[in-house]
């Protein structure tokens, strides 16, 4: 089992994003900037133009095609040719997991050439035009953008590894240790106590600092994944309701009221829907 492809699974469930700037431009002014430290991520495709990128003391020399992820609190010098300013889509947004944010100020400028800049160019332009408007489907649609464009952007870069970075801080990775403890023993009872000893904290002090980054108290996680292992092995396997609840550490009457009550069907009726 890959646990470190499940830990990162089961962080990146708690992520959330907001776009709050969309724009596309092309003049040399609103570009150059000294030294910026911004609260807010951002996310560029540069069109056409010339210019430089100075991201914690380290310089990069953008090209057009390329897209890029200037991580939010990082200290930002850009620069371009007033004689060839660059032409850039760009979006600000928050990108959080919990309270944890998703790109660390200390890191670099995640840079990568874009696999199909008229793909991208698409994109932009729809989140450019969908920003204007306010209703709940336009909003869909824009998070679903960025998500698009911060996955593209990591792939061709070659970050596909960068959440390593984000359990190596202390708090990211005492609650990690905590989410990969608990997937590994799904089958086994769990009480609040096991867990907050992990990190070394009284349970009173271990359920709200576990609720503050994860978004839900430890058991009600721990329920949760249950559900969401007997949800699999009802669509994927063959494996009789009683043996499934035995192997997410429940008694069969006890699974089957609970699954029910969180999915709105019975675990059977779960698996004739999926099959």
């Amino acid at each position: 089992m890959n646990h470190s492809g499940n830990l990162t699974g089961r962080l990146l469930q708690n992520l959330t994003v907001t776009v709050t700037h969309a724009q596309v431009s092309s003049k040399y002014f609103g570009w150059n900037r000294s030294r910026e430290t911004p609260s807010f991520n951002r996310l560029y495709f540069l069109d056409r133009g010339e210019g430089k990128v100075i991201i914690n003391g380290v310089s990069y020399y953008p090209q057009p095609g390329q897209l890029m992820i200037m991580p939010a609190g990082s200290t930002q010098t850009t620069e371009t040719n007033p004689d060839n300013p660059y032409t850039r889509y760009y979006c600000h947004f928050d990108a959080d997991i919990g309270e944890w944010p998703l790109f660390h100020s200390e890191n670099k400028l995640y840079i990568s050439d874009a696999p199909d800049p008229d793909a991208v160019r698409a994109i932009f332009t729809d989140m450019i035009a969908l920003f204007q408007n306010n209703d709940v489907l336009s909003i869909l649609r824009i998070q679903a953008s960025l998500l698009n464009l911060i996955a593209l952007c990591l792939e061709s870069g070659g970050y596909t590894d960068f959440m390593k970075e984000f359990v190596q801080t202390s708090d990211q990775g005492k609650l990690a240790h905590v989410l990969q403890y608990i997937d590994q023993r799904l089958k086994q009872p769990l009480e609040v106590e096991e867990l907050a000893e992990l990190v070394h904290l009284h349970p009173n002090y271990f359920i709200p600092y576990f609720k503050k980054f994860i978004g839900v108290p430890p058991m009600h996680y721990v329920q949760l994944k249950r559900m969401e292992l007997a949800k699999r092995q009802l669509t994927l396997t063959d494996f009789s309701i009683s043996d499934i609840s035995e192997q997410v550490g429940m008694e069969l009457a006890h699974f089957s009221k609970y699954f029910k009550k969180t999915t709105g069907v019975s675990p059977s009726a779960y698996r004739n829907s999926t099959k």
